[in-house]
């Protein structure tokens, strides 16, 4: 079973590989996109099982006991992120099919969307620092090729700063893991957390935190988020669903694995310095949501917000702080990717991405509308939604620490969500149509399924609660302990 860890990362990485040998095939490299996700997403669900019943699972390749070999590690907080990732993705691929373009198709689109795929489930499982960095940066060259696929003059002038911001982010991760690695001896995750518990995370390996927890912040959009609104606005809108579904997750996610597993000794100055980070975050991104017309911009911002909410939960460090975190997390995984489909849909229909030129659209695409309406109600946290529970947990959790100008920044920040995309809603949808029955673009089932399709998931989410409750409990005990994690990794 543990031989299955690393299907995730593998099947993608050979999937890309071959479609690059089917570049004029285009519907043969659509379908077995579409169809390995599908596989990855069975078989990431199957993991999660297995790990439910058994403990986390671990995979040292080549017989290599850590500290000293390359490490797989599956918990429950990796393996729900990894399935969220696929189900996204496979979502992402069928709106891709008839949007995307001929062009782009035969130039190896579906062969980097596995590649970026491939990065991200590796950077969710590695247990090793070094290995993070390796996955970290197949993820970036994939997302490299998909922002300037195309040509664009806006996606090139965007992607210009993207990439400048991330080879800067990656030369500092360079830095932080040869200061780390030179004071410790080790990179094994496990092996770190209990080298750093042994010296009680002296002043220097704060510091190294710090620069870690930059790092992390670059690739991740906490505070240091200005890149992220131009680069996301610029590419198609399958590629943008990608990138605000799954790029800015990564850096989350290595940030809670890294201030929860290794450096949580000095919570008063890291976590405390996260919370900061995290609070002026949720005012940037409220101020872009509220000052732009251009709803690319709008949504984009939206992201950012949702990182300094999660960012919220580790800065708090409890149990319950953590359970809201990670199906926060998931939530926003779903929801943005469906925020970015529709926003991308209205474009398409409209020729235009400001809010002053649409109007009335409800009258000739209701289904469009209604959509809309439901995925801001979710993201705004409205009940019977996916966004309630992850917020409600954030807010108990913030209210029994006493920190309550985080609390009250978080939910102000729901209430820019709401006003933000009703702000949308109203203008675009309601009104005097301003197209025309000879100038309407008709919407086929295939544009509009995925979208449908995660709307469903919100509602899924929302009501099944209970039966997601297992996992993220297990999550959340798991990144609070770390003793749980290292006693299934190290040799005893």
């Amino acid at each position: 079973m543990n031989n299955l860890i690393v299907l995730p990362m593998v099947i993608p990485l050979l999937v890309g590989v071959l479609l690059v040998f089917y570049r004029s095939f285009v519907r043969r490299q659509r379908w077995i996109t579409l169809t390995f996700l599908i596989i990855n997403a069975i078989i990431s669900f199957v993991i999660l099982e297995e790990i439910q019943a058994e403990g986390i699972l671990s995979l040292h390749f080549g017989g290599w006991m850590p500290p000293f070999g390359i490490s797989f590690v599956a918990d429950s907080f990796a393996m729900l992120l990894v399935l969220t990732t696929n189900i996204v993705s496979a979502i992402i691929v069928l709106y891709a099919m008839p949007t995307i373009g001929a062009r782009r198709e035969q130039h190896y689109f579906y062969s980097f969307v596995n590649f970026l795929i491939a990065g991200v489930n590796g950077s969710f499982l590695t247990g090793d620092m070094f290995n993070l960095f390796v996955t970290f940066e197949v993820m970036l060259l994939a997302s490299y090729a998909l922002i300037t696929l195309g040509g664009t003059k806006p996606q090139l002038k965007e992607s210009i700063k993207y990439i400048a911001i991330n080879v800067v982010s990656s030369s500092l991760f360079l830095i932080a893991i040869a200061y780390l690695y030179g004071t410790l001896g080790t990179l094994n995750m496990a092996h770190l957390s209990q080298r750093i518990a042994e010296t009680e995370q002296t002043p220097l390996l704060t510091v190294i935190s710090l620069l870690f927890l930059i790092v992390f912040s670059l690739k991740g959009a906490l505070l240091l988020y200005q890149w992220l609104p131009g680069s996301y606005s610029t590419t198609p809108t399958a590629v943008a669903a990608l990138f605000g579904a799954l790029l800015t997750k990564v850096g989350v996610y290595a940030l809670f694995r890294t201030f929860t597993l290794l450096f949580y000794h000095e919570q008063q100055i890291t976590h405390a310095v996260i919370g900061i980070m995290a609070g002026i975050t949720l005012i940037g991104g409220c101020i872009g949501a509220i000052a732009y017309t251009n709803i690319r911009q709008i949504v984009s911002y939206n992201v950012v917000i949702a990182i300094g909410f999660i960012l919220v939960g580790l800065a708090l460090m409890t149990e319950t702080a953590m359970e809201g975190a990670i199906f926060y997390l998931i939530h926003d995984m779903f929801m943005k990717a469906l925020l970015f489909l529709l926003a991308g849909t209205m474009i398409y229909v409209t020729k235009s991405e400001k809010l002053d030129e649409m109007s009335g659209l409800i009258r000739n695409y209701p289904s469009l509308g209604w959509m809309f309406f439901i995925s801001m109600l979710s993201l705004a946290g409205i009940p019977p939604l996916s966004g309630f529970l992850g917020k409600v947990l954030l807010g108990q959790a913030a209210i029994s620490t006493e920190s309550y100008v985080l609390l009250g920044l978080s939910f102000a920040s729901s209430l820019v969500v709401l006003y933000s995309l009703l702000r949308v809603f109203m203008n675009c949808f309601w009104g005097e149509t301003i197209i025309s029955e000879e100038e309407e673009i008709p919407l086929g089932k295939n544009i509009l399924l995925p979208s449908a399709i995660l709307v469903v998931i919100t509602f899924a989410l929302g009501l099944g609660t209970e039966g997601i409750a297992p996992y993220l409990a297990d999550a959340a005990e798991t990144l609070m302990d770390p003793s749980i994690y290292i006693d299934a990794i190290m040799p005893q």
